[in-house]
């Protein structure tokens, strides 16, 4: 990567160039290998693992939180390799073919990857709970070559298509029918297939919050970048590493967070269930380091009795998938003095890496521009490039932005501009200090009596109740206001506040056109993998006549 730029025109403080009015990285450069360089994800991977580790053949790599099954890292790269030339020999896979994945997580799936990458094949790894209709479009779409299930999904896959069974005896003796030994390198992987950085190594289905899923095409490159990029930031060099994947590993998050693990030489603990008791007895158990959370897997730390639980291996929470209001983390710190919130954004179409910071307690959420990024904020109505201070669409630049939308051309052109630039669609600003903060999605503001309300704003305010577990905020259509705020509330078990009260609570810290004028108790917010609300499903229940939406 080249260094940062040194234009006089830009501020020091906040990155931005009156000029071009442009907002640069402030956090420091690193090099990325040329990109006409043929590479691979595999073989960037293993190269920065071998150099980041000396000793791999007793270190754990992957955990089964509930059997205690582990994979070392030696067993690792020996599976991966024998895979990929028993793909190669026994499927007949090539170059460009597509694999589509579905599959929960496993200790196979990391091997499975790894070697189909090695091939340039292209991965489409699928949510194995998605229905069939929404299934069969994502393989309509990526027209794979072959389909890698389990016993328990296989019913789902259409039976035209060659399925492998990756939970039979026959898969995991691919994975050692090849004498191969890991100390040999990557080479001769490469050797079957020479793979360009521009290649598409992966399809990945958006959630489909605003939609139908659709096919986001990420790179070689793309992945490469990433992994540079967690390679110069990583924070512990000391000791060894135990993480926890509680993102699915068919989601970019959940994906990049293996690369990462592959690349350091963590230890990487794959937990039976993501329920929050569960998840602090595997950090227990296995010392676990930092995991990826939701910011509703905060609240529910700061909201329950936790003293069964030794949690002093814990260090870092990531915290992704919606803002994090500052309340939350505030108490989160008093309650937790020495875990670490790292609060992150970042999309399927940047490859799970947009902007993140640490939470300090007083912090107001404000973000730090990955190294990787350039960004601007663009006016939505006008086009207008907005300075520090100014509210608009976020717009990013990058080795990580994706090629496109597969099968798409429309979708791709209205958020990928012809100089690079990815449209978000994501409400932001940067302040004087080049902090970005996230307000919401452009396309779930409220629009009250001409005002725009920002629902992550009350719902930071709802969660500051400690009568109230989680929460949701979304437009209600109104004769006179146009729209008007309803929130989904989820109380306290054993609690009883009133909707009078919970309204009232809100009244009383904000504008008049801010106020919640219409609620439903609910037992759950309807989320994605992810962590974002289903907002669309909750409009829809909000249309019903019902005040009280329990059974949900």
């Amino acid at each position: 990567m080249a260094a940062a730029n040194s234009n006089s025109q830009i501020d020091p403080n906040s990155g931005f160039c009156s000029e071009t009015k442009i907002f640069h990285r402030l956090r420091p450069s690193f090099t990325l290998p040329p990109p006409s360089q043929p590479l691979s994800v595999t073989q960037f991977a293993f190269s920065l693992l071998h150099s980041n580790t000396t000793n791999i053949s007793e270190t754990p790599f992957l955990i089964n939180a509930g059997n205690g099954h582990r994979v070392t890292f030696f067993d690792f790269l020996h599976q991966t390799k024998s895979l990929a030339f028993s793909l190669q020999k026994v499927y007949s896979l090539s170059k460009g073919d597509v694999a589509f994945i579905l599959s929960p997580n496993s200790l196979q799936i990391p091997s499975l990857y790894f070697s189909l990458l090695s091939l340039g094949v292209i991965i489409a790894p699928a949510n194995p709970d998605d229905s069939i209709s929404e299934l069969t479009h994502q393989i309509q779409l990526s027209r794979p070559s072959i389909v890698f299930a389990t016993s328990h999904t296989s019913h789902k896959v259409p039976p035209n298509l060659r399925t492998v069974l990756i939970d039979l005896p026959e898969f995991p003796s691919l994975l050692t029918s090849n004498s191969i030994s890991c100390n040999t390198g990557i080479e001769n992987i490469s050797d079957i297939a020479v793979v360009n950085q521009s290649d598409v190594a992966a399809i990945l289905f958006s959630s489909g919050t605003t939609g139908r899923n659709k096919g986001v095409l990420l790179t070689h490159r793309n992945f490469i970048a990433v992994m540079a990029a967690n390679n110069a930031t990583y924070p512990f060099r000391d000791t060894q590493v135990v993480s926890m994947t509680t993102r699915a590993l068919f989601r970019a998050f959940g994906l990049t967070s293996l690369m990462r693990a592959a690349i350091i030489g963590e230890t990487l603990l794959f937990p039976e269930t993501f329920e929050l008791e569960a998840t602090l007895e595997a950090v227990d158990k296995y010392k676990v380091t930092y995991i990826p959370v939701s910011p509703s897997f905060i609240v529910a730390m700061v909201k329950s009795d936790l003293t069964n639980y030794n949690l002093s291996s814990l260090r870092i929470l990531l915290c992704g998938g919606a803002p994090l209001g500052h309340n939350v983390s505030d108490n989160f710190r008093e309650k937790f003095p020495n875990i670490e919130i790292i609060n992150g954004y970042g999309l399927t179409e940047t490859t799970a890496i947009g902007a993140s910071t640490k939470c300090q307690l007083g912090s107001v959420g404000g973000l730090r521009l990955s190294a990787l990024l350039e960004a601007k904020i663009v006016d939505p109505v006008t086009g207008e490039i907005l300075s520090p201070g100014q509210r608009g669409e976020l717009w990013l630049r990058g080795p990580n932005v994706m090629k496109g939308y597969l099968g798409d051309e429309k979708a791709t052109a209205e958020v990928l501009d012809s100089d690079g630039w990815l449209k978000t669609g994501d409400l932001c600003y940067f302040d004087f200090d080049g902090s970005l903060f996230i307000l919401d999605r452009l396309k779930e503001m409220i629009k009250c009596n001409g005002y725009q309300v920002v629902p992550a704003e009350l719902e930071h305010l709802l969660l500051s109740n400690s009568d109230i577990v989680d929460a949701a905020v979304v437009p209600y259509p109104d004769e006179d206001a146009g729209q008007i705020p309803m929130a989904f509330v989820v109380r306290k078990q054993g609690i009883t506040i009133t909707e009078t009260q919970v309204m009232d609570f809100i009244a009383k810290q904000v504008g008049p056109y801010k106020k919640i004028q219409r609620l439903a108790f609910i037992d759950s917010i309807p989320k994605s993998v992810t962590g974002r609300i289903l907002r669309r499903e909750l409009v829809n229940y909000g249309l019903s006549d019902t005040t009280t939406v329990a059974e949900l």
